[in-house]
């Protein structure tokens, strides 16, 4: 059974607790005190009819009204120093490269499931292995070439991984465009505080994957595979093919011919290299998963067993970011790396475990409960905030099926000021470092701060009510 994290007041990453600024704060503080409340909401306002005008949207699966919505937009940004960003980024690099070095195992000779590390049953029997991946290499021993790792600060010095995102992580274009914004609405504070850059991003990517071309070529071609318009995060799709000079296809524009894909052009077929795909595996061939799928390309697996194209991230990743395998990671890392975790993982309970489905049992209303492999905020329980009647709900749903479920304390997430009706208010946030694995690993300083608009919650999912702010990192 884990060890509890010590419940504290939630830290104030602006205020120190005698009204103090904290370092990172004092450029920007001292500007807002400048600054009327009434101006920061027209800014506001102004950021809410760019984001409408460029189509920087999202979609709700679920929502009966259909309707598209542009992000909540906070117009505070949440300030790290070079300092702690230089340690969530050697965790995340960590992190990645232990996760890598983890797919390829699986896949191959399978050494941390024979040294007992981690229960075969929960590799192979878990939904996202994908047995038809096993013994087919990948170029450069590369699995998951775009990482997102949830990352929560609880004080001033520690930061906690929430989970690691290796499937189709989303949110980056919303980075890139909250820069933007800020840039435009304040360009004086970009005189005054050294923000680092992150609009390099898309050419990041690109070279990223460029680089695990499985073809020697000068100019690989690389694409971007959507589910298409229908999709809730298809205005991100659109923004990075364009911001990386590639196109954007749907399963119907490729086609695979003597192992090998193309795509279709008004010149004629086109070889393609690398494709950043952003469907499910599930829906990816219908030769080899689902055969009601419209949305992939007949044939690309065996394309991929051929060694004639590169999937981003490739078949099978899946295992590596369900919740009950995100708590091994700490030990992939000594077991891979010999080296400690630089990130310390969240205190979990595998609820297939006796002991651990009884405490949890036992303590709802104080813990978070989440599906294994749940996402955007979906299938989860805030025990302190939910009601005797959902709390009953969860449990007989975690009683029908523990295997499906993992639980953690309930953390007190920091907070950073945010502009609310009221006037500026803490609200709870959390990180989303955006990691990209190719010739080497890199991160885009930052990534995308999601908070909780509503006082007092923990969520920030925008699915679920919350919002997102522009993260910058200090470069001194």
């Amino acid at each position: 059974m884990p060890s509890e994290i010590v419940k504290t007041a939630a830290h104030d990453e602006m205020r120190r607790p005698d009204g103090g600024i904290f370092p990172a704060y004092v450029d920007y503080a001292q500007w807002l005190e400048g600054v009327s409340p009434e101006i920061l909401k027209q800014r506001h306002r102004e950021a809410e009819l760019l984001f409408a005008r460029l189509g920087i949207t999202f979609a709700v699966y679920g929502d009966e009204s259909g309707v598209e919505r542009s992000i909540p937009f906070d117009v505070i940004p949440r300030i790290l120093s070079a300092e702690s960003w230089k340690k969530v980024e050697a965790g995340c690099i960590q992190r990645i490269r232990a996760l890598n070095a983890f797919l390829k195992d699986i896949y191959f000779s399978q050494e941390i499931l024979k040294a007992g590390i981690i229960p075969r049953q929960q590799v192979v029997g878990n939904a996202m292995f994908r047995p038809e991946m096993i013994g087919i290499p990948v170029p450069g021993d590369i699995y998951a070439h775009v990482a997102g790792i949830d990352v929560v600060k609880v004080d001033e010095d520690t930061f906690y991984v929430l989970e690691d995102n290796l499937r189709t992580p989303s949110g980056v274009s919303y980075m890139l465009e909250n820069r933007r914004m800020m840039m435009r609405l304040f360009p004086e504070l970009f005189g005054r505080i050294p923000i680092a850059p992150v609009d390099h991003y898309p050419d990041l990517l690109v070279e990223g994957l460029r680089a695990v071309s499985p073809r020697e070529t000068n100019n690989p071609v690389v694409v971007l595979l959507t589910p298409g318009a229908y999709n809730s995060a298809y205005f991100e799709h659109a923004f990075l093919a364009q911001q990386m000079g590639i196109e954007l296809v749907e399963g119907q524009d490729l086609f695979v011919k003597d192992e090998k894909v193309y795509m279709r052009t008004t010149e004629g077929p086109q070889r393609v290299d690398v494709i950043y795909r952003r469907i499910d595996d599930d829906f990816i061939d219908p030769l080899a998963f689902r055969p009601d799928s419209i949305l992939g390309v007949p044939g690309i697996l065996s394309a991929v067993r051929a060694g004639h194209v590169t999937l981003a991230n490739a078949i099978g990743t899946g295992v590596a970011d369900d919740k009950s395998t995100y708590v091994y990671v700490p030990e992939m890392i000594r077991f891979y790396l010999g080296e400690q975790p630089i990130l310390s993982n969240v205190p979990t309970y595998r609820l297939s475990l006796a002991d651990d489905l009884a405490y949890v049992l036992a303590n709802l209303s104080e813990l978070v409960v989440k599906e294994v492999q749940g996402s955007g905020g979906y299938g989860m329980l805030i025990g302190p905030a939910a009601s005797s009647k959902e709390l009953s709900d969860f449990r007989e749903r975690i009683k029908a099926n523990p295997d499906n479920y993992i639980a953690q304390p309930t953390l007190s997430l920091s907070t950073c000021p945010t502009l609310v009706d009221s006037g500026v208010a803490p609200r709870h946030v959390d990180l989303r470092p955006y990691i990209v694995s190719g010739k080497d690993v890199r991160i885009a300083p930052g990534g995308l701060t999601r908070v909780a608009l509503k006082e007092g919650s923990l969520v920030v999912n925008s699915s679920q009510g919350g919002g997102t702010k522009d993260t910058w990192v200090l470069e001194r």
